[in-house]
């Protein structure tokens, strides 16, 4: 394939990921292996870092378009993201000693957990149980953004949903209030890992703003197709993404055997 057919491509799989990551986060199941199969020989770090690019744009998208409709729980978020800086950070440097597959079956494990619990709770996610936003929940939220964070900046696939679920089930959030919330955790993971992969690696800038462009574009109409059907669309696709990522990891960990 020459290089436009591979640019196209690339910018198609922008387009999905950014839908996908406006909706349910997972978008780097769709970004990451295409860069990977698209440039077998380029460092990881700079793939990495070229993937944080593509997708800080749409995910400000997303979190704009959820915050005109969706009120946006600052008190919870803001730790969350602050939280999330320090973790990508870290997560980034981490990916220089060692390979983020070594996480792979981790992953699997805990995201078949995450389908089968929100699978047999029917009602997660459907009605807002949020308590106040008091110590114990801004101190929760820094921490999931810690974690998450650093997940991010290391691995990445599956942030925003891990994100989404933690908020639902430790924080008593709807799908809709965890889904902007997300956001804007994810947006902090994102900025984090380019900050250090920018000054770290060569990032593919001109690919990596063609699929922001890209994904940009996939990010406003997953969120608008989100708000516009509701916490019950938002709970099948986070079942569907979930369910697909660990298909995608349970083949690569066998295929590493």
């Amino acid at each position: 394939m020459d290089s436009n057919g591979l640019y196209l491509v690339l910018a198609i799989g922008a387009f999905c990921a950014g839908f996908i990551d406006a909706v349910v986060g997972g978008g780097g199941l769709v970004q990451i292996p295409a860069l990977f199969a698209a440039f077998p020989s380029v460092q990881p770090a700079v793939l990495f870092g070229t993937n944080k690019v593509a997708s800080i744009i749409g995910t400000t998208s997303a979190a704009i378009q959820y915050g005109r409709r969706v009120t946006i729980p600052w008190r919870i978020a803001i730790p969350g993201a602050v939280g999330a800086l320090v973790g990508s950070w870290y997560g980034a440097k981490a990916v220089a000693y060692m390979p983020p597959t070594v996480l792979r079956p981790l992953i699997l494990v805990l995201l078949i957990l995450v389908a089968g619990y929100t699978f047999m709770r029917k009602d997660l996610g459907s009605i807002s149980r949020e308590g106040p936003h008091d110590f114990r929940a801004t101190l929760t939220a820094a921490v999931i953004g810690l974690v998450l964070g650093f997940y991010d900046g290391f691995f990445g696939p599956g942030t925003g949903s891990f994100l989404i679920f933690l908020f639902i089930r430790f924080l008593g959030m709807d799908f809709l209030r965890a889904s902007v919330t997300a956001k804007i955790v994810n947006v902090a993971t994102n900025f984090a890992a380019i900050a250090y992969f920018a000054n770290n690696v060569e990032i593919l800038w001109k690919l990596g703003l063609l699929m922001a462009a890209c994904n940009l574009c996939g990010a406003v109409v997953g969120s608008r197709t989100a708000l516009r059907h509701g916490t019950g669309f938002v709970r099948k696709m986070f079942l569907a993404v979930v369910s697909v990522l660990i298909a995608k990891l349970a083949y690569d960990t066998l295929a590493a055997l």
